[in-house]
């Protein structure tokens, strides 16, 4: 009964939620691409030419967001200025313009993929909304997540370019372990930003982590 009652409360919050309405209109395929936005706004994170990496992509929404930007006046389809690759453990939806890589980034052989699609580029912005599949148990959870980070962290010190210029956003939960992220993303760039936009559900624990300018590459 009570999982009934969520469902439903969960259910009307999405409906008359103004972001998702916002999504269906402008065309986006989930309201996270608001998340975006505003930390992209608020801190001028992506332009045009730039390599972005979008971690734990589907369902695009990010991808979608970055592909707008880096086109003349906003389109979601035709010229496109910049590289972006994209990669999630499921099943995505073709973006034009963006290359998908389907694989489990904490794999080796997703890493080497990845790398390949690089061809030694160095890149501008690494985006990660990587999440685990939660299981309730607190302690479980916080690792899984900061597993989850550690490796974001790592492949963007190794990857984005080394003039501090640089960018990482990434997903983290208030809660269990969130101050040790927050040490190790200062540890790792020179400017650290706890970020909760206002697309994030009130409820919600999540928030975002900027890096910029990584600390060695």
């Amino acid at each position: 009964m009570k999982s009934k009652r969520l469902n439903k409360a969960w259910l009307h919050d999405h409906l008359t939620d103004p972001y998702v309405k916002m999504a269906q209109r402008e065309g986006y395929r989930a309201r996270a691409a608001y998340k975006l936005k505003e930390i992209d706004e608020t801190h001028g994170l992506l332009r045009p030419g730039q390599v972005v990496v979008d971690l734990g992509a589907a369902p695009g929404a990010w991808s979608q967001y970055v592909r707008r930007k880096f086109a003349p006046a906003g389109a979601a389809v035709g010229e496109l200025a910049g590289t972006i690759i994209a990669l999630d453990v499921l099943e995505f939806e073709s973006i034009e313009g963006v290359t998908y890589l389907r694989g489990d980034f904490r794999e080796e052989s997703t890493m080497q993929a990845l790398e390949q699609a690089l061809a030694g580029r160095k890149v501008d912005v690494v985006l990660s909304d990587m999440a685990p599949n939660l299981s309730g148990i607190e302690s479980s959870d916080a690792a899984r997540v900061a597993h989850l980070v550690e490796l974001a962290v790592d492949f963007s010190l190794k990857h984005l370019r080394t003039d501090g210029q640089g960018a990482l956003v990434c997903k983290a939960f208030h809660g269990s372990g969130y101050s040790q992220l927050v040490k190790l993303f200062k540890d790792s760039f020179r400017v650290v930003k706890p970020i909760k936009p206002k697309a994030s559900r009130d409820r919600s624990s999540e928030t975002f982590l900027l890096g910029l300018g990584p600390k060695r590459g």
